[in-house]
């Protein structure tokens, strides 16, 4: 007789997933359509039938050490052509997610930003501790603030924010450092890498991948998603550039803010600014108008949402300087540091932290050589085509 293999499903693994987007799971009836349609999927060993195969089973070990979850960008395709709406792009999304908290440090911040319960007391953390600055900073006389110009250094001196702002994402980048040391270990050390490419030369070319959205364009059913996530990209980008290119101008050259609005610093702030916001707005749309093909969880609207109130503060926040409102100006700042300092202090945490992820796991199957695809024929546009018929 053949040897028996007992198989021990993670009750609560199963449950997070359903919990979190991916509760379709059950309906999939291994037939290898996602596998076959899938633009992005290997030639062999083909995803994501065997991780939809895994995850209904509740394999969690096998599933979170196996990089090629990160290989799907949520494009749908498999999803629409599923003949049983079991949605693997769904489920997908909900294994990154539930890795993303898996290997969170310290554990329980992962916890707290996948659950909306405790969004409020995410939010006052930074809102009280900005609120302290500024409150001893003007002695509690916020009246002053009406006087004079609009100096936003006036209500947080920016020799105690900046040095805030700097330790709390030294303190987020070493937790997300430690966090994705265990993840690249748990990938090293359930399938060790052939090392067939060395790590540096593989990361840039990972890098300039993510730059021109490559593997984004290659979904065949929705373009929408690849212009928002790609204006969000460079928007984020460009912001985060602006930010030390003002820092330069500020501690090099001693040019004081505010900066002038056709200053190429200001344009590319604002720009980056147009971008986070229509791109936030696109991908909003399209998860709105899309409710069939995909779900959407409290994982994604928190980053969509808290990208689009940083990017349309800072926006309002100059516009109420120029017109010189100073009530609106000083709250609307106030606000938007409060969002700006969860973004980044949370994102670790938060779904922001799978371009991190993400850019790992592709690393690790490029070199394996894992992402090479079928050239000579394509059966998967030949198979999009009939179903179509």
């Amino acid at each position: 007789m053949s040897e028996r293999t007992l198989i021990q499903p993670d009750v609560h693994f199963i449950k997070y997933l359903k919990k979190h987007g991916g509760d379709s799971v059950k309906k999939c009836y291994q037939c290898a359509t996602c596998s076959v349609v899938c633009s992005l999927s290997p030639e062999s060993n083909a995803f994501p039938r065997k991780e939809m195969i895994s995850a209904g089973w509740g394999q969690k070990e096998s599933v979170i050490s196996n990089p090629d979850v990160w290989l799907c960008h949520g494009c749908t395709d498999c999803s629409t052509y599923c003949p049983r709406g079991a949605k693997p792009a769904d489920v997908l999304a909900s294994i990154r997610s539930y890795i993303i908290e898996f290997f969170a440090v310290p554990k329980f911040m992962g916890t707290l930003a996948q659950n909306p319960k405790y969004l409020a007391l995410l939010i006052l953390i930074p809102a009280l501790i900005i609120f302290a600055i500024s409150f001893v900073h003007l002695d509690g006389n916020y009246a002053q603030l009406t006087q004079g110009s609009i100096v936003f250094d006036r209500l947080f001196p920016h020799s105690i924010v900046d040095p805030l702002f700097i330790f709390g994402n030294i303190l987020a980048f070493t937790f997300a450092g430690i966090a994705l040391t265990r993840f690249w270990k748990n990938l090293t050390t359930i399938a060790p890498a052939e090392n067939k490419k060395g790590f540096v030369s593989v990361f840039i070319k990972t890098v300039i991948e993510i730059f021109t959205h490559k593997n984004f364009n290659l979904c065949s059913r929705d373009s929408t998603r690849f212009w928002g996530h790609l204006f969000i990209f460079y928007g984020f980008a460009g912001a985060f550039l602006t930010t030390a290119l003002a820092a330069v101008a500020d501690i090099v050259f001693h040019y004081k803010a505010p900066i002038p609005i056709f200053s190429p610093i200001k344009i590319l702030g604002n720009l980056s600014g147009i971008l986070m916001v229509v791109g936030t707005v696109v991908v909003s749309v399209r998860r709105l108008t899309n409710k069939d093909k995909t779900s959407s969880t409290y994982f994604d609207w928190s980053l969509i949402l808290f990208i689009f109130g940083v990017a349309i503060t800072g926006l309002f926040t100059q516009y109420f300087r120029l017109f010189e409102i100073p009530e609106l100006a000083y709250s609307t700042y106030y606000v938007h540091m409060v969002l700006l300092f969860c973004l980044l202090w949370y994102a670790p945490f938060s779904k922001l932290a799978h371009m991190f992820y993400r850019t790992l796991a592709l690393v690790y199957l490029k070199m394996n050589d894992r992402n090479k695809k079928q050239t000579i024929f394509n059966i998967s546009m030949l198979l999009k085509f009939f179903l179509k018929l």
